[in-house]
């Protein structure tokens, strides 16, 4: 049989050629592939510069919402705006246009970056645009816009040192933007941009899942939060001091409900605002914490059965001498005999001594110890600090004298917030947490109910008739210590004070800790009576008052009856609704806003976000018969 080689060889040849082309489109597809999908936010020179630049983002970030529900950081849409100047014809008529549609994009700046170059080049980048601007830029021949979503803080400065802030690419940077970042971006998307056969450019985003981001609700009450910074705030500017701290915590569940330092910054305009009023010194700045922290040095002595709340101290008259030290009492005071109950009324710096010198270092260290000095709490936030507080076997009597009633250990806002839980709640820590928790949360024991009832008992005192009067609030009964702790200046010494006051109200069903303090304040006093404890009472009487709960107050007593019957006339002297006519929502937030229209069974036309600025129809005016409202909603202004 005869073969026809010649045409095996053609055919050979026909097949081989094929398989090359194959070959090579696969390579180039997978070329394309790796350049969309790897590579990450870079200019990219390919086939003749046909791919522009490719880039990945995180385009539907997570909200961060209040325990309610309230919005403290959510998305919003915003634009990028770049150039292909070889495309511009006429390049300063196309600037002067673009300047007319954007007038924050000035000409000269334009101009400057896109001199001299041909290729991709950024012309503004997160803008705030209408759809009219939009529409216009896209008409501009050369110009593009990439549609990105940027974060917004609708609350500006409340709360921004927790919330933290994200940079320009939408990545979390501080506070729990950053502790969440890895569930608050979800899943990257890669958008490319490839020139198309006449030039243009043509965007190409690649297909993924659902973007797998997730809400975080924090354990923040948002109306908590806004009466804290409100009265800190106040009291820093009224002292002239530097700074000041306050928090809240449930001292049944751990959750953080409010806390804030001042000065703070606004996260949207995050180039204004310093390192300083950026960071969340109550979990991050450690401080001596003088006065408050005797409570605990009480509370251990109790608990090892050291003493007895009727113990008796001589307390040789304000000064006493340890080694080459000299301790005396604040203020002068020359106390003699005064009982353990009295020692903490008071505050007597040599009656904590001695009492601590019967307790002794180990027995002390082990109780701070367990009330979480030295360590961190655990908290949910980014750059905790541990404090400064060191368990040696064997010190000097001074440093326990010191340590006794709060110098020479240094503790966190957030420590010693926490340090106050176990009197609330029969002596129980709970580890604090920023987080709605939804479950009932680990407690340890740290003293008994006997010893953490003696203690509330003592502290009540405190502000009844001893350091703390000016935390008193009518028709309630308040448990409170004062501190006033002088400040370690470089040198070794000591300059300017740290006030303090952290206490709790009694008989409600949910009991809250509030600690304010004030760092070096100038004027008009510095004692924690006369600086912080005024503070408390101002947040701690409006908590009161806005908790639903006050009828649970276990109270019999006129004041109390007096303070009920004010409340009562204030929740009525709030504007009745008459049917028929338009219900006024301006000033409502949206949640509000909804709530109050089912009870009315209004129809709802919403617009925007934040607060209702203007509503159509106007307020106590005819309704109309389909019983719609139109609300226009607006970010609410901060100074």
């Amino acid at each position: 049989m005869d073969y026809d080689f010649s045409a095996k060889k053609l055919k050979f040849r026909v097949y081989f050629t094929f398989f090359i082309l194959c070959f090579s489109l696969l390579i180039v597809f997978g070329r394309i592939v790796y350049l969309q999908f790897v590579i990450g936010d870079e200019l990219i020179a390919y086939s003749q510069s046909q791919f522009i630049r490719t880039t990945k983002v995180y385009p539907n970030r997570g909200n961060i919402y209040d325990r309610t529900g309230s919005p403290f950081a959510i998305n919003v849409r915003r634009y990028n705006i770049f150039a292909m100047p070889q495309q511009i014809q006429k390049t300063k008529n196309t600037l002067r246009k673009i300047n007319q549609i954007i007038p924050e994009l000035k000409v000269s700046r334009m101009y400057k970056k896109i001199a001299g170059r041909d290729k991709f080049t950024w012309l503004g980048r997160n803008l705030n645009l209408s759809e009219e601007q939009v529409a216009s830029i896209e008409e501009l021949k050369g110009v593009y816009l990439e549609s990105t979503s940027s974060r917004f803080y609708p609350n500006h400065e409340s709360l921004s040192q927790v919330i933290g802030f994200v940079g320009i690419d939408n990545k979390g940077l501080a506070g729990v933007e950053y502790q969440f970042d890895n569930i608050l971006k979800g899943k990257e998307k890669t958008i490319s941009f490839i020139r198309d056969a006449k030039g243009r450019a043509l965007k190409f985003e690649n297909l993924t899942e659902d973007n797998k981001s997730q809400d975080i609700y924090l354990s923040i009450d948002k109306d908590t939060q806004g009466i804290v910074e409100k009265y800190l705030k106040e009291g820093v500017q009224f002292h002239k001091a530097d700074r000041g701290g306050a928090a809240v915590i449930n001292g049944e569940t751990g959750e953080i409900l409010a806390m804030a330092n001042f000065p703070t910054y606004d996260p949207n305009e995050i180039t204004r605002g310093d390192a300083l009023s950026r960071n969340l010194a109550f979990i991050s700045d450690p401080f001596e914490p003088g006065s408050i922290l005797k409570t605990v040095t009480i509370a251990s002595a109790l608990e090892n059965n050291v003493v007895q709340p009727e113990t008796i101290y001589y307390c040789e008259k304000g000064r006493f001498k340890v080694g080459k030290h000299t301790i005396s009492e604040s203020s002068n005071h020359k106390y003699e005999w005064l009982s353990v109950f009295d020692i903490l009324k008071l505050s007597s710096n040599i009656g904590t001594t001695k009492l601590a010198f019967d307790l002794g270092f180990e027995k002390l260290s082990n109780t701070f110890h367990d009330f979480g000095f030295g360590q961190k709490t655990g908290i949910e936030l980014p750059s905790e600090s541990r404090g400064i507080f060191e368990r040696q076997g064997k010190i000097k009597d001074i440093r326990l004298s010191n340590l006794s009633f709060g110098q020479g250990i240094a503790t966190t806002g957030i420590q010693m917030l926490s340090a106050y839980v176990p009197f609330t709640n029969g002596g129980f820590l709970v580890k604090p947490t920023i987080l709605r928790r939804e479950t009932r949360p680990e407690r340890i024991q740290v003293i008994g109910e006997k010893t953490a009832n003696r203690i509330v008992k003592n502290l009540q005192k405190v502000v009844e008739e001893g350091t703390g009067t000016k935390a008193q609030i009518e028709g309630f009964d308040i448990a409170g210590k004062t501190g006033t702790a002088q400040k370690p200046s470089k040198d070794g010494g000591y300059d300017g004070y740290i006030s303090s006051f952290i206490g709790f109200p009694l008989n409600v069903k949910n009991p809250f800790v509030l600690l304010v303090y004030i760092d070096n304040p100038k004027e008009k006093g510095y004692y924690g009576n006369e600086v912080a404890a005024p503070i408390f009472k101002k947040i701690a009487e409006k908590l009161l008052i806005k908790n639903e709960e006050f009828k649970n107050l276990a109270l019999n007593n006129e004041e109390n009856k007096k303070l009920e019957d004010v409340i009562k006339m204030q929740n009525a002297a709030t504007e009745k609704y008459v049917e028929g006519t338009v219900p006024n929502f301006v000033g409502l937030d949206k949640r509000s806003v909804i709530k109050r229209a089912e009870e009315l069974k209004i129809r709802l036309r919403i617009n925007g976000y934040g607060i209702v600025q203007k509503q159509w129809p106007r307020a106590h005016t005819k309704l109309g018969g389909d019983r719609t409202i139109k609300v226009e909603l607006t970010p609410p202004v901060y100074e």
